[in-house]
């Protein structure tokens, strides 16, 4: 279920929140784009905004919607109306949670995402209880869901994890390719907050596009 060899690693921008990001995002082809739809995060988005910034997005690119222990029905609902075309729970989520969430998308059946954050080697046990279709590794910071723009120290284990996944946390220009170098089988590397502009808080073109560029020389 890993990446094979030779197989490009795949590239995710989290939190896109306005029409100028997804505009860049057509030009510069990551393979997914996320959306976030959990109300404190600085970029939350409203079903409305997204199903503008879908409509806008480039039929080549999947978007993901972050979800953090959202109402299913809600779940339901964005998928039913094709604003998404991914679940990533970035939340306390667990096996029967995941489990209800299938049975209310069986039309569609959306490939969904869980996010593990890693503290220490613990963090890779038990993966086996969720029954998802990919990993999205992100670093643990104590009441945060992510987005903390920290990198975590562990090496993640190819044996323990038996299915496609993502890696988050700190990631930037300056660093993807030696995290790619270090998680050679990483189905996908994903980048939020290094590809920001520091003052605004706003996502970079620039940037974006530099680290997509990274990732594909």
């Amino acid at each position: 279920m890993l990446k094979e060899s030779g197989i490009m690693t795949k590239v995710k921008i989290c939190g896109l929140s306005r029409i100028e990001d997804i505009q860049c995002a057509n030009r510069i082809q990551p393979d997914y784009i996320g959306m976030v739809f959990y109300e404190k995060s600085k970029r939350a988005v409203t079903m409305e905004q997204a199903a503008s910034l879908k409509a806008a997005l480039d039929t080549n690119i999947k978007a993901v919607g972050v979800f953090v222990n959202n109402d299913i029905d809600f779940i339901a609902k964005l998928a039913q109306a094709g604003i998404i075309d991914l679940i990533q729970l970035h939340g306390d989520e667990d096996g029967a949670y995941i489990k209800k969430l299938r049975e209310a998308l069986t039309k569609p059946a959306l490939p969904i995402i869980k996010a593990i954050r890693v503290r220490s080697e613990s963090s890779l046990q038990g993966l086996e209880e969720y029954p998802v279709d990919y990993f999205l590794f992100d670093t643990y910071k104590h009441g945060h869901y992510g987005g903390t723009g920290e990198r975590f120290s562990l090496k993640l284990e190819s044996e323990l994890i038996k299915k496609p996944y993502f890696i988050a946390g700190g990631l930037d220009v300056s660093n993807v390719a030696q995290v790619i170098a270090d998680n050679p089988e990483a189905f996908a590397v994903d980048v939020s907050g290094g590809v920001e502009d520091a003052a605004t808080g706003f996502k970079d073109a620039e940037k974006m596009a530099a680290f997509v560029g990274q990732v594909r020389t």
